[in-house]
């Protein structure tokens, strides 16, 4: 029988300079036991955001803020 790999996400809420925002944005829980765990957490937002404008075409904006969601 296989073995499910455990992973586990924190949730993020994101805001950008320009006052979009997004919502639920999964961060891998081992993230938040780095040093600067809140650059880190930013550092994986911004690479997903890269990667969605590579598929969509249309660049995200420099991010704000980010907060962890309460779901």
């Amino acid at each position: 029988m296989k073995r499910r790999a455990v992973s586990s996400f924190v949730l993020f809420d994101v805001t950008y300079v320009d006052g979009s925002q997004t919502s639920n944005r999964k961060v891998p829980s081992a993230t938040l036991t780095e040093p600067n765990a809140e650059a880190a957490v930013k550092a994986v937002i911004e690479a997903q955001d890269r990667e969605i404008a590579l598929a969509s075409g249309r660049p995200r904006g420099a991010i704000k803020a980010v907060v962890r969601s309460r779901t």
